[in-house]
């Protein structure tokens, strides 16, 4: 075997990194799964929260090794997503919303924040029951990005 000169050592430590990262994001994952896959206590949640919704999907994510279950909902007209723990407990719920239901100063910072873009959705984000923020989609110039709002308007991210 060679010794390692400076340009394979350096391709050796990138590689090593490379796999070092994969095997990480490898851990995270998100997997398709059926209601016949479900837990029983997740099964009853999705069942209590798709009443007169149509299940679009569901969902296994393991996330820094705790795993939930996301079930994406379609209710009179949008989307609804609700993240759920193993217990059946509801962790999260991302609904979205009309830009002319939010409240004026949620609406009045989105539309400062986003300037010439165009708002294309917004979501409201509840945890543990409480209405924590507003997230929009927006267009600009062909990219796209995200605007982050506080449930009473104030930005949150820059």
């Amino acid at each position: 075997m060679k010794p390692l000169n400076k340009q394979n050592l350096v391709v050796t430590m990138l590689v090593t990194c490379v796999l070092c990262v994969l095997a990480a994001h490898a851990q995270d994952s998100e997997k398709k799964v059926k209601m016949r896959d479900l837990p029983e206590p997740v099964r009853k949640t999705v069942q209590e929260q798709s009443k007169g919704a149509t299940i679009r999907g569901l969902a296994r994510e393991t996330e820094n090794g705790q795993t939930s279950y996301e079930v994406e909902l379609k209710i009179n007209g949008h989307n609804k997503d609700v993240l759920i723990d193993p217990n059946g407990g509801v962790l999260a719920v991302e609904e979205q919303v009309s830009l002319n239901a939010l409240p004026p100063a949620v609406k009045a910072e989105l539309e400062r924040r986003a300037g010439k873009g165009r708002i294309s959705t917004v979501e409201s984000i509840t945890r543990n029951g409480v209405l924590v923020e507003y997230e929009a989609q927006v267009r600009t110039a062909g990219k796209r990005s995200e605007i982050k709002v506080s449930a009473d308007g104030k930005s949150i991210d820059k």
